[in-house]
């Protein structure tokens, strides 16, 4: 009599490049020379757990017991060691739910990745997937949008509006047609968080964006997606393709008498088309250019519709706020600050990775108690958090408590989430200098102070590095840093400044003459 086990192993983009691919083919492999051992392979999303990829994890008497970081050579050693069997092995971490990176977590929005095939429906809708939108058709819109304004849930794609605001001024608003558009162009240095929700609980997404569409009034949904994420364009067009074909998108989903349907779209590398009005530009076939702002797109949005723009997360967040109800969600956090946020760790941290939490925790706790400290083992110096423009937090300010408003009084933003470690080694007038220069290279040209500040502004750090007329320069440097953060149409200028201040301000010793380009 064969024994049948169920055998996990990722099938997301960071654990696919690690080679996760080779290691479930090696796993297939041994199982068909092990007689009598069904094996059951599962390609799950991933955890989160990034430095232990590609995790592979086996269920055993109600237990997944994980192992990682596996590689294709490994597997004939565990598996004679005796994987399929949950066996000791120098690669085993012991059940997955008690790894401690994991286990201190507060899930919300991803409590269900990782957790088995993200292109399963029924696995989604054994864990509760689906019922946030089964309980929007019995509360009916308007009590639905109290409960999302209720939960207090911001805008996860950087600004921190709160979405129920957004979808309320969608709602009370008279228009022939509305839309749901999900910014899903993630293109914030050390940012990931949507990427391994999308490859990892699709149907989330799909059901928020349906939520949302039911609340306001929008029959038409779009995704706009970064071509930098190849998998996850095809489990996310698979995914949509199914919810299609099981009646949960198109007319009348599931006898409910409300249509929506959602359209999967490219972007083309743009940066600046994370920005909503740039990213509504591109969708409609035009080049990604900023709007000037009023009207706003909750009034006149795609195709001049009102349009519900919110990225990944925010959507995902809002199927277990309307299941649970708003108040469970509020009840997380910090402030203002309600629930949880995904926080991302990159750069030289020793353990990098996805932590969900809710807001309130300090940043050095996520480093030194999650990430590990620094990979090299040397201290920390900087910290920038909230992408390429975000300011350059020293070690000094690690304790400041992470929500909105603590960090704005800090001088810093938390934007997506994402956390990106500098050791005592990093230049911080090159990092600086960079800041300037993405800007130059990003910016979409439409306004002054965004298209020839950057450019003016890698020239001027040249010469304060140069030490040309220094004392001059610096005046000059921050006389520029101002007017860009005045006079910019959006944040690809108006925050370019931030880490250029915030190095001038915690790191000024970086600024001096130096010989060689070095300090």
């Amino acid at each position: 009599m064969s024994r049948s086990v169920r055998v996990f192993v990722p099938r997301e983009t960071a654990a696919v490049s690690l080679g996760a691919d080779e290691v479930a083919v090696a796993l297939e492999s041994a199982a068909q020379r092990n007689h009598g051992m069904a094996v059951e392979l599962v390609r799950n999303g991933s955890r989160g757990l990034s430095w232990l990829e590609p995790l592979v994890e086996v269920e055993t008497g109600g237990t997944r017991t994980a192992y990682g970081p596996v590689a294709p050579e490994d597997v004939d050693g565990l598996v004679a060691a005796g994987l399929f069997e949950g066996g000791t092995h120098a690669l085993s971490l012991g059940p997955a739910e008690k790894i401690p990176y994991l286990a201190t977590q507060q899930r919300w929005t991803f409590r269900r990745v990782g957790i088995d095939d993200p292109l399963s429906m029924d696995a989604y809708r054994a864990a509760g997937g689906f019922e946030g939108i089964g309980r929007a058709f019995e509360l009916g819109p308007s009590a639905v949008l109290e409960h999302v304004i209720e939960s207090g849930l911001r805008g996860r794609g950087g600004a921190g509006f709160p979405a129920g605001i957004k979808w309320r001024t969608v709602a009370a608003a008279t228009a022939d047609r509305k839309y749901i558009a999900c910014n899903a162009d993630e293109g914030d240095s050390g940012t990931f968080s949507d990427r391994i929700l999308m490859e990892g609980d699709p149907y989330t997404l799909i059901e928020g964006m349906l939520i949302a569409g039911y609340t306001v009034g929008a029959h038409k949904g779009y995704i706009y997606l970064r071509s930098e994420y190849p998998l996850a364009r095809r489990i996310l067009g698979q995914a949509i393709a199914n919810a299609r074909e099981h009646g949960w998108l198109g007319t009348n989903v599931r006898d409910s008498g409300f249509d929506f349907d959602i359209e999967l779209h490219l972007g083309a590398g743009s940066y600046v088309c994370g920005e909503e009005t740039a990213m509504l530009e591109s969708l409609e076939g035009k080049a990604g250019l900023i709007r000037y702002k009023p009207p706003l797109p909750a009034l006149e949005g795609l195709f001049g519709k009102p349009t519900v723009v919110n990225n990944v997360v925010t959507l995902a967040s809002v199927p277990d706020i309307v299941r649970l109800g708003g108040a469970a969600y509020a009840a997380l956090g910090s402030g203002r600050s309600k629930g949880t946020l995904a926080f991302q760790l990159a750069g030289n941290v020793k353990r990098g990775g996805l932590v969900e939490i809710p807001f309130g925790a300090t940043l050095r706790s996520l480093i030194e108690d999650w990430g590990g400290g620094t990979a090299s083992g040397r201290p920390v110096r900087a910290v920038q958090v909230g992408g390429p423009l975000g300011a350059y937090l020293p070690d000094s300010l690690l304790d400041t408590p992470l929500d909105y408003e603590a960090f704005a009084a800090a001088g810093g933003m938390i934007g997506h989430g994402g956390i990106v470690v500098f050791d005592d080694t990093v230049d911080m007038a090159a990092q600086a200098r960079f800041a300037m220069e993405f800007c130059s290279v990003e910016s979409c040209g439409k306004c002054t102070p965004c298209r020839i500040g950057s450019v003016r502004g890698v020239e001027v750090i040249d010469r304060i590095l140069g030490n040309q007329d220094r004392a001059a320069n610096l005046e000059l440097l921050d006389e520029l840093c101002e007017t860009m953060v005045q006079g910019s149409l959006c944040a690809m200028g108006g925050l370019t400044p931030y880490p250029v201040k915030s190095a001038l301000k915690h790191f000024p010793g970086d600024f001096e003459p130096r010989s060689g380009g070095k300090r």
